[in-house]
């Protein structure tokens, strides 16, 4: 089969919908992700979200479903243990610990066929069902709209906490807020990389933006630009060398983007200093 062949297919159809959507929200919050130093939360929720699947196999017998309200529930206890900055990084690594420990325990409970709990480990875009899809489609439509009341004074308070904060901006709940949507747009970015290579979506595109801009909106714009082109261009390359997963190419892709980025921001903040009488 050709590429054309490829594209006819509704699986591969619903993979481009699904990949297309998460390189949106998740170029939308990934700068946030950079200025406010959320990595590790990015890769805790990211790592939970299997505990997250495996309940939902265990109990309802839908691992998306366990997944987006597992790592709801991270988020909520992260934002609860981590109220000062400075308690962020050891919340987290509490959460991660004990709950790894449970999805280890529900895995070994569940005697049927786990594979639909460890594709969220490695990503199963081809397998997304009409179902999950609509699940997506929402979860993006609620992250999207949330994203655009939050913007602004998540920036600020992203920015400068303290100023925000005496401006009375809300920072804490925005701070909450953040972490619900990083919650949600983890848990649907596993569904394309997986938990183990969310970060190529969740960092990497929003990484090589803040390399070529310093305002806002040139450097969301090209996160988004730069999650698209990873995304659904891995996912396309992906479809011509059938035996490689989708993940490996669209993390290829994200490295690629952002080595470039580093390698031209780099040129032009040299560019920058040259004495005007050069």
């Amino acid at each position: 089969m050709g590429l054309i062949d490829y594209l006819g297919l509704a699986a591969v159809q619903h993979a481009l919908i699904a990949a297309t959507l998460v390189a949106i929200i998740s170029g939308l919050i990934g700068p946030f992700v950079i200025t406010r130093r959320a990595a590790f939360a990015v890769h805790g929720v990211a790592e939970l979200s299997f505990t997250g699947a495996v309940a939902g196999l265990v109990w309802a017998n839908d691992p998306v479903l366990g997944a987006l309200l597992g790592s709801l529930v991270v988020a909520s206890a992260i934002g609860l243990l981590g109220v000062r900055e400075s308690e962020r990084d050891a919340a987290i690594g509490v959460t991660l610990a004990f709950g790894l420990g449970v999805g280890v325990f529900l895995l070994g409970a569940y005697h049927r066929n786990a594979s639909a709990a460890t594709n969220i480990l490695f990503g199963q875009i081809f397998g997304v069902s009409n179902a999950q899809l609509v699940l997506l489609l929402v979860v993006a439509a609620g992250v999207l709209i949330t994203m655009g009341l939050l913007y602004r004074p998540l920036l600020f308070a992203s920015v400068d906490p303290e100023v925000a904060e005496a401006r009375g901006v809300p920072v804490r709940f925005a701070g909450m807020a953040f972490l619900f949507v990083l919650a949600l747009t983890v848990t649907e970015a596993a569904q394309v990389v997986g938990t183990l290579l969310v970060l190529s979506l969740a960092i990497t595109p929003a990484a090589a933006a803040h390399r070529l801009s310093a305002r806002p909106a040139v450097v969301t714009a090209l996160s988004v630009l730069f999650a698209l082109i990873a995304s659904d261009g891995g996912l396309i390359v992906s479809l011509e060398a059938v035996q490689v997963k989708s993940s490996v190419f669209i993390t290829a892709f994200s490295f690629a983007i952002y080595v470039i980025a580093r390698v031209a921001g780099g040129r032009r903040r040299v560019w920058r200093r040259r004495p005007a009488t050069e």
